[in-house]
């Protein structure tokens, strides 16, 4: 609930809080009251201003030099508070450096890159649906969403092939980070040092291969753009979100599916709409649900007035079903068009690694299409709790041919 502060130029004071559990498993009701509540809204619990409407978090997004990334893109405030690891190259630093940065990323993940590796994700990804085919019932998250990027993406950054499970916990470690301090952040951080130790040993030139895209940021240190440690952080940058995010828009999809049939038939009907369904899926049941931005001066949001270095959270989920920008949100629909949808972000901070995990997943759905009739959940699905993302814990499934 919001109640409205008396004094001209605040925010209505709101004790939503979205790192609950209630809220975490079941976010949209509440999405509606952030909406309802105002176009900006104070949450008392955590001290932070909140936007949950479309046009408000799509101009935050696209205005870096008000609202900075560099202090963090998650509840703490790096101005005040260290954060637990090296801040990331990109998604957490602010031109000019992140300029640069992100151009030598780019050039890494040209569009030849990205088409050299189209044939060895199709391939992983029928053999992969073949596979599952044959079993009664299996868990989406584990047996599909997961083992997917583990063996494309990584093959494709030129990873070393032990441990590669560490990614999933790296990818927990940075998005439980981005909350508060409560257990889903202790949980996360429980074998910080080993798995943190792990991802930036895989990130050094050494470590990686001669034909992956992670040894073409060292071209950068070879130019003297980068440092060595600069390449190895900047390589790490792919793996923050290159893995955890993916295996949870998998097992969100076939739950879209499962859910909606008709949109299943409508995919196996024209599997060239594989990459219009992703895009539905990502604003419908986005896996990324809040980022924050930190004010780099005095603001007047939305008639709100905001002062400098403080912390404002974007809903991105509650954006991606903003009756003020989408018809019907809270329909599933791949015919829909889903053009400047933020559920990969927007503006120079826009998710990096996203032309990959386009890839990934157009490829996947279109595997699915190609040879599955029906999705069908077997048994009952628990979502994950986790601060950032949204996805499931556990998701059985059936494929019927």
């Amino acid at each position: 609930m919001a109640e409205m502060d008396p004094v001209a130029g605040t925010a209505p004071v709101s004790d939503l809080d979205p790192f609950s559990d209630d809220y975490i498993r079941s976010p949209y009701p509440f999405h509606q009251q952030l909406r309802e509540a105002g176009p900006v809204v104070f949450l008392d619990k955590y001290k932070v201003h909140a936007v949950g409407r479309y046009a408000e978090v799509r101009g935050i997004l696209e205005d870096a030099a008000t609202f900075c990334s560099g202090a963090g893109v998650g509840l703490a405030n790096f101005h005040k508070d260290p954060p637990w690891r090296a801040p990331s190259m990109v998604l957490e630093t602010d031109p000019p450096d992140h300029t640069r940065n992100r151009a030598v990323i780019s050039r890494a993940v040209s569009p030849a890159a990205l088409r050299a590796l189209r044939a060895g994700f199709e391939a992983e990804a029928n053999r992969l649906v073949d596979s599952l085919l044959d079993r009664d019932s299996f868990d989406a998250v584990k047996d599909m969403g997961e083992p997917f990027p583990l063996r494309v993406f990584a093959d494709a950054i030129g990873l070393m092939e032990d441990s590669r499970q560490h990614l999933i916990a790296y990818g927990n470690m940075v998005f439980n980070g981005m909350g508060p301090r409560n257990k889903l952040y202790d949980n996360a951080m429980e074998n910080a040092e080993e798995v943190a130790g792990w991802v930036w040993n895989a990130c050094q030139r050494k470590n990686l291969s001669p034909d992956g895209l992670g040894i073409r940021i060292f071209d950068a240190v070879d130019a003297g753009i980068l440092t060595d440690e600069e390449g190895a952080r900047l390589v790490r940058s792919f793996l923050s979100a290159g893995v955890d995010t993916t295996a949870n828009a998998i097992a969100n999809a076939l739950y879209c599916f499962a859910s909606n049939p008709d949109q299943w038939q409508a995919l196996r009907a024209n599997p060239d709409l594989s990459r219009a369904a992703f895009e539905e899926i990502l604003r419908f049941e986005s896996p990324f649900q809040t980022f924050f931005r930190t004010t780099t001066r005095e603001v007047e949001l939305a008639g709100v007035t905001i002062g400098a270095d403080e912390k404002i959270m974007l809903s991105l989920g509650s954006a991606n079903r903003d009756p003020r920008q989408w018809s019907e949100p809270d329909r599933f629909d791949i015919s829909r068009s889903t053009a400047g949808h933020v559920g990969f972000g927007a503006g120079i901070h826009g998710c990096v690694g996203q032309m990959i995990a386009r890839l990934e997943l157009e490829v996947v759905l279109r595997a699915l299409a190609t040879r599955v009739a029906t999705i069908e959940i077997t048994g009952e699905p628990r979502h994950l709790l986790h601060n950032t993302l949204r996805g499931f814990e556990y998701l059985p499934v059936r494929l019927g041919s």
